[in-house]
């Protein structure tokens, strides 16, 4: 299978490079292609510029790779800290450049006079890691779970990747080694289960 990784994160040697790498290193041992990309050590562009909206445009030569790589990804891993509720702005840029109208989604007549959307994504699998310095159970009694819905609801059912899971690792930053030790076990036991070796999971 085809891996792809996308890390959203600033600093390099941060809990996020961890998940990544070690979300890597387990897919890598199940005998599956991964290609992971740093979107602060590649220097991604995130601002969508008016050229690109139309669904014919012609895109830049990095914008259309990340275009084919998904159109061609049989797994998707998300790594990201979260940044008021949502995720960084560069990968919410990246969401916005590279899961484009006609390449992982469509929207067709909803037979109502209106329209309804059509997942295009061969991904069997969607995962996403996230991570936060609020307690889960308070971010849940006083927002809800923005980013349950935003990766979950919107971002991964619009483009119908049909299993999708979110992880929030928190409060990171009163976490012990152990505690991180244990957190980076349950991303190699996620990979393990939707991504096992020897086929799709």
């Amino acid at each position: 299978m085809r891996v792809s990784i996308i890390l959203g994160h600033p600093t390099p040697g941060s809990f996020n490079h961890a998940i990544a790498s070690t979300a890597s290193a387990a897919l890598a041992k199940n005998g599956h292609a991964v290609i992971l990309h740093d979107l602060y050590a590649e220097r991604f562009d995130p601002v969508l510029p008016s050229a690109e909206i139309a669904k014919d445009a012609v895109l830049p030569p990095d914008i259309e790779a990340h275009c084919r790589e998904m159109d061609q990804a049989d797994g998707l891993l998300i790594v990201h800290p979260n940044y008021w509720s949502a995720p960084p702005a560069i990968l919410r840029g990246w969401v916005d450049r590279v899961l484009r109208p006609g390449r992982a989604y469509n929207f067709v007549p909803d037979g109502q006079g209106g329209a309804r959307p059509v997942g295009l994504l061969k991904a069997s699998a969607a995962l996403v890691f996230s991570t936060a310095n609020t307690p889960h159970d308070k971010e849940l009694a006083a927002f809800g779970d923005p980013l349950e819905t935003h990766w979950i609801k919107v971002v991964f059912g619009l483009c119908g990747v049909p299993r999708t899971e979110r992880w929030d690792f928190s409060p990171v930053i009163v976490s012990t080694p152990a505690q991180r030790d244990e957190w980076l076990r349950t991303v190699t036991d996620a990979v393990n289960r939707y991504f096992p070796a020897g086929g799709a999971g």
